[in-house]
């Protein structure tokens, strides 16, 4: 939506990968309320009006739903740089659930899981690293899962590879952190969230009052509180945190 000319931005600019869902709307909404333009990847029907209406200036990409094909995050951040001239926070939620037992599991079930879990934040992180490195600051904040931390019955060979891109984050953050660069992970699970209730069942009320009994703080969580809780690593607002995984589970993890 770019009309083709470059403009340095003098607000901070943030791009959200997943403006269509899960934590992505939300988040894009509290950061333009705190000043930001944005850039956003498939927007939910009326978020960019809301967006506007709190005073940013919105980029949108479309078709750039699934991050483990590289141009996806490849076109946001040219077009961002082409709109706005830098991109100051970038934040991304990928992943590809298969569950089942480890003994029954296939070799293509595990591919499934790599490329959503763990090639999608990569692709990711090197897009949006790279002119951050060059400008010598920005923010980044890739979303995974708590299950990352626990062994996970059910679900083994997605939570071991949420572990490998929680690890990929640390070791991102670790190589640039002198260039003022930050990469951090927030670890979701058991959120009241629609594709977590197909996977787990919890559509049943039932089961639903299981997963929660399973919480410590027994509920599951919001979208909305989890984005408030991630706009601070995106926001500006705190500097000195890099290559650190956070699980939001209720106590959980």
């Amino acid at each position: 939506m770019s009309d083709g000319t470059q403009a340095q931005s003098a607000r901070r600019v943030a791009l959200i990968a997943n403006a269509d869902f899960y934590i992505g709307p939300p988040l894009a909404r509290l950061l333009a309320t705190r000043g930001h333009d944005l850039i956003v990847g498939d927007p939910e029907p009326g978020l960019v009006d809301q967006l506007e209406s709190a005073g940013a200036a919105v980029e949108v990409v479309r078709g750039v739903k699934d991050l483990s094909d590289s141009t996806a995050s490849e076109r946001l951040v040219a077009a961002g740089l082409e709109r706005f001239g830098h991109i100051d926070s970038a934040a991304a939620f990928s992943g590809r659930v298969v569950t089942g037992r480890f003994l029954a599991s296939t070799v293509d079930d595990l591919h499934k899981v790599v490329s959503g879990c763990l090639e999608a934040p990569y692709h990711f992180l090197k897009a949006v690293v790279a002119p951050m490195v060059e400008r010598g600051e920005g923010q980044v904040l890739i979303v995974t899962s708590a299950s990352a931390v626990r062994a996970t019955p059910g679900a083994p060979l997605y939570s071991s590879v949420r572990a490998a891109a929680n690890h990929l984050v640390r070791n991102v953050a670790d190589e640039v952190a002198r260039s003022g660069v930050q990469v951090n992970a927030v670890g979701t699970n058991f959120m009241d969230f629609p594709e977590f209730l197909r996977a787990t069942g919890g559509t049943d009320p039932a089961v639903r009052a299981k997963l929660e009994a399973a919480v410590p703080m027994r509920r599951l969580g919001t979208v909305e509180e989890c984005a408030a809780m991630c706009a601070v690593f995106v926001d500006g607002t705190s500097r000195f945190t890099t290559g650190q995984f956070v699980a939001y589970a209720g106590g959980w993890a």
